[in-house]
């Protein structure tokens, strides 16, 4: 999966402000978030294990960009006690985590926008949303996935393949067990996409920014 930080400093990077880890599976688009107080390691290896706890399927490995909050010893030492893989983007090669990033706009600032969240109970609130948002996202929300791009000259054609909920996509996908499967669509079975709807509205109402961008 690929992870990634982002700030919600309202435009001005002074002082602690909330940040949100953004992890997303590349296979199916299964996105989780988790707000920290700040960009500090801890809260970050915090966040990392949480939403690795929530996924449903097993962690194989993480890609990250090369921000110094996952390039730390803790981190390195946790993935290979857990057997995970250990990878990060290339320095100046923004599209090495161009699928998490795109996320970036769509799962967060979309839903929050650029305001500055730097306080507890903002911290709160914004891990309140997510912990709705992530059932309506990844349930209900069709996403496309690139397969193939091709090349006219100086004229590039992405192709995508039909939408599809990160959801289906799990029950889609070979590598995932069908006892994991099997717990997934009873979760689903539960969910009432209404209801998720008006809670995430009621929750992203309740989030007011300390300052606007």
């Amino acid at each position: 999966g690929e992870i990634d930080l982002v700030q919600h400093d309202g435009g001005t990077n002074k002082g602690d402000f909330a940040c949100t880890l953004t992890f997303t599976d590349v296979a199916t688009g299964w996105t989780e978030l988790a707000a920290t107080p700040n960009k500090a390691q801890v809260h970050v290896f915090a966040a990392l294990q949480q939403e690795r706890a929530r996924l449903p399927f097993p962690l194989l490995g993480i890609d990250s960009d090369n921000g110094s909050e996952f390039i730390n010893n803790e981190l390195r030492r946790y993935c290979e006690q857990e057997h995970l893989t250990f990878t990060r983007g290339r320095v100046g090669r923004k599209n090495d985590n161009a699928f998490v990033e795109e996320k970036n706009w769509s799962a967060v600032r979309r839903l929050v926008g650029y305001g500055r969240y730097d306080t507890p109970p903002q911290v709160t609130q914004l891990n309140a949303l997510y912990q709705v948002y992530r059932l309506y996202f990844n349930h209900f929300l069709p996403l496309t996935k690139l397969v193939q791009t091709e090349h006219h000259g100086s004229r590039i054609k992405k192709i995508y393949d039909q939408p599809k909920t990160p959801y289906q996509r799990i029950l889609d996908a070979p590598q995932v067990s069908e006892a994991a499967k099997t717990k997934l669509r009873k979760e689903h079975a539960k969910l009432d996409v209404v209801k998720l709807k008006h809670q995430l509205d009621a929750r992203l109402a309740a989030l007011k920014p300390t300052r606007q961008w």
